[in-house]
C-alpha cells in the first residue's frame, strides 16, 4: 500500500490538534505558556473580533511584535476567517516598514507596547504611515497599555462578542488548501523586500514532511526554536510541533544564559537555533558547561563544515543535522535525515522531502548538470510558490517550465543530496538574514556626496557575513566612512547598515559592470596584509 499525506488548511490543523490534546501545551516561553486548547479558544475569540471589523476572506493582517503568545494567536486567527497574516520583520525602519505596509495591502496592524530590541512599534508605525499613508489599512491594534490612534486589545475583542463559534467554523470550512495563508516579505535583488504568499497546503504539509520524515516528534517532545516568529525558522518548526501535538519552546528576546536554562528547566530535546551566532552564543556561554542538556537529541544549524563539526562535538549526545531551503519554498524544501552518516550531515543539506523536486541546471543554458557538478539549484513541488505578490516581471523571470529559479549555486551528489556552495544572486547573508546588496546601494546613492556605490559581503567572526561598500564620490566632495554609516542609521535595518566602507576612484570593470568579485579579492588582500 502506498503511503499519504493528509493536509489541510491550517485552521482545520489547529482545531484537530485541539481535540485531540487540549491540554498540553502548544507554546512555552520562559514566563508563560499556552496548551494547545487554550491557543483554538483564543484563536477562535480573536477570528469572531476580525469577523465583527469586516475582515475575512481576502483581507491582509500585519502582525508587527516581538516574539510572544498573542503573535501565534493572531496569525492562527487569520487563518479561522481566511484571511492572510503578514508577519513583519520586527527590524524594519519606518521607510521599509511603509513600504511593506503599502504594497502588502494591509487592512488591519496588530502591535504591541513591549519596547522590544527592535523598535518601539507605536513610535515606528506612526512614523511609517506619516511618510506614506496605506490606502487599504483602516485599523491598528495595540496590545498593552492604551495608545492614542490605536484600538486598545480589550476593545477590539470586545466587538466579537456577538459572534458565535459556529459562525467562525463556516468561515474556515470556507477556506482552501491553495488559499494564501501568509505573505513573507524576503529581500532578492531588487531594491525593495517582495511579497512571497503561501498558501495553506505549502505549511501544513511542510510541517508533516518536517516531522514525520526528518524529526520524528513525539507528544512529549520540547522543541526549541527561539528565532524571531516573522522568520520561516519559527513559524516551520510550529507547524512541525502541531502536527505532532508537541510544544515549542521560544523566547521573546534571545539571550544565551536565559536559553540554557530553559532548555534544562523544560528538557528541551530539540534544539533549532539554525544560525550559527546562536549557537556559539551558546557553547561560549559561561553557564554551558553546568546546564543539564543531555535530552537534547537532535539540533539543527546551517554552517561550513568544519563549524558543524565543532558543533557537533559540542552536542555529543545530540545528531547535528542541517537543511537547505528559502522562504519562496516555505522555508526549507530539504532537511538531512537523521541516519545520514556524519560526513554526510557537514557536507550536505540532506535530500528534497517527499513531494519537492530539486534539479542542478547552468544557469545561462538551463542544461541539466550531472551529479556533483555545481549550478543553478531549481525547484518544483508542492511548497513552491505561486508568484511574488504584484510582480508579473519578476514572476516571469522566476520560473522556466514550471521550474523556480532560486539563484543558488549548488550540486546534487550521487545519493540525491544537495550541497550549498553560495548564491550566485546579488546577496548577501549577514547573521542568517538575506540583504540585497541593490537595497544598500539604492540608499547610499541617495547621499548628495556619492557618485556611485557598490556593496558586497565580506566575512566576519560574529556574523560570517557582512556588507562593505566600495564608494566613488563626487567631485570636491568631503565624506568619512563614519558619517556614510550614520547616514544609514534609521533608514534601513541594523543589520544592513554598512560595517566597512572603502573609497576608490577607479572602478574595476567588465565591458558594462562592475567587476564585484575584484572588490573582494581587494579586500581580502587588504586585511589578509
Amino acid at each position: 500500500m502506498r503511503e499519504t499525506i493528509e493536509f489541510t488548511t491550517l485552521g482545520d490543523l489547529l482545531i484537530k490538534t485541539a481535540d485531540r490534546n487540549p491540554d498540553s501545551d502548544l507554546l512555552i516561553f520562559p514566563e508563560r505558556r499556552i496548551t494547545y486548547g487554550a491557543m483554538c479558544e483564543a484563536a477562535t475569540r480573536r477570528a469572531a473580533a476580525l469577523t465583527a471589523h469586516d475582515i475575512g476572506s481576502g483581507s491582509h493582517i500585519g502582525i508587527l511584535m516581538a516574539n510572544c503568545i498573542e503573535y501565534m494567536e493572531c496569525l492562527l486567527a487569520a487563518q479561522l476567517v481566511g484571511a492572510m497574516a503578514v508577519p513583519i520583520n520586527a527590524r524594519y525602519k519606518a521607510p521599509e516598514l511603509a513600504y511593506v505596509l503599502d504594497d502588502a495591502d494591509i487592512d488591519m496592524v496588530f502591535t504591541h507596547d513591549l519596547i522590544s530590541e527592535y523598535a518601539n512599534f507605536a513610535e515606528l508605525l506612526n512614523d511609517a504611515i506619516a511618510e506614506r499613508r496605506p490606502p487599504r489599512l483602516k485599523h491598528l491594534v495595540m496590545l498593552g497599555d492604551p495608545v492614542p490612534g490605536y484600538i486598545t486589545d480589550e476593545a477590539f475583542l470586545a466587538t466579537g462578542s456577538d459572534i458565535d463559534t459556529a459562525t467562525i467554523d463556516e468561515l474556515r470550512q470556507q477556506v482552501r488548501v491553495r488559499d494564501p495563508a501568509i505573505m513573507m516579505y524576503t529581500s532578492g535583488t531588487t531594491s525593495h523586500p517582495k511579497g512571497c504568499p503561501l498558501n495553506h497546503e505549502v505549511l501544513v504539509r511542510n510541517g508533516i514532511n518536517m516531522n514525520q520524515s526528518r524529526y520524528f516528534l513525539k507528544e512529549t517532545d520540547r522543541f526549541w526554536a527561539p528565532l524571531p516568529m516573522f522568520h520561516m525558522a519559527s513559524i516551520l518548526p510550529f507547524m512541525c510541533c502541531m502536527d505532532a501535538g508537541a510544544a515549542m519552546l521560544s523566547m521573546t528576546h534571545v539571550e544565551a544564559g536565559q536559553s540554557l536554562e530553559m532548555m534544562e528547566t523544560e528538557g528541551a530535546t530539540i534544539a533549532f537555533p539554525s544560525f550559527p551566532t546562536i549557537t556559539l552564543d551558546l557553547i561560549n556561554h559561561p553557564d554551558f558547561k553546568t546546564r543539564d542538556l543531555s535530552k537534547i537529541r537532535r539540533i539543527n544549524n546551517v554552517a561550513p563544515p568544519d563549524l558543524l563539526k565543532q558543533f557537533q562535538d559540542t552536542f555529543p549526545q545530540a545528531v547535528q543535522t542541517g537543511a537547505y531551503g528559502l522562504t519562496e519554498a516555505g522555508g526549507v524544501i530539504a532537511f538531512n535525515h537523521p541516519d545520514e552518516s556524519l560526513e554526510s550531515r557537514l557536507n550536505t543539506c540532506g535530500k528534497p522531502m517527499p513531494g519537492l523536486q530539486a534539479r542542478v541546471v547552468d544557469p545561462d543554458t538551463m542544461e541539466e548538470k550531472p551529479p556533483g557538478e555545481k549550478g543553478e539549484i531549481q525547484l518544483k513541488g508542492y511548497a513552491v510558490f505561486d508568484g511574488y505578490y504584484k510582480s508579473p516581471d519578476k514572476n516571469e523571470e522566476s520560473f522556466v517550465d514550471g521550474w523556480f529559479r532560486t539563484g543558488d549555486l549548488c550540486a546534487i551528489n550521487e545519493d540525491g543530496n544537495i550541497e550549498f556552495h553560495g548564491r550566485i544572486k546579488d546577496m548577501l547573508k549577514v547573521g542568517g538574514e538575506n540583504v540585497a546588496a541593490i537595497e544598500i546601494e539604492s540608499l547610499l546613492a541617495t547621499h548628495p556626496d556619492v557618485y556611485l556605490a557598490q556593496v558586497i559581503g565580506v566575512s566576519d567572526e560574529r556574523l560570517f557575513e557582512v556588507a562593505c561598500a566600495y564608494i566613488e564620490l563626487n567631485e570636491n566632495a568631503d565624506l568619512t566612512a563614519d558619517e556614510l554609516i550614520d547616514y544609514c542609521k534609521g533608514e534601513i535595518a541594523s543589520y544592513k547598515i554598512p560595517r566597512h566602507v572603502r573609497f576608490v576612484t577607479e572602478w574595476p570593470m567588465s565591458s558594462t559592470k562592475v567587476q564585484k568579485f575584484v572588490l573582494r579579492e581587494w579586500y581580502d588582500a587588504e586585511t589578509s596584509s
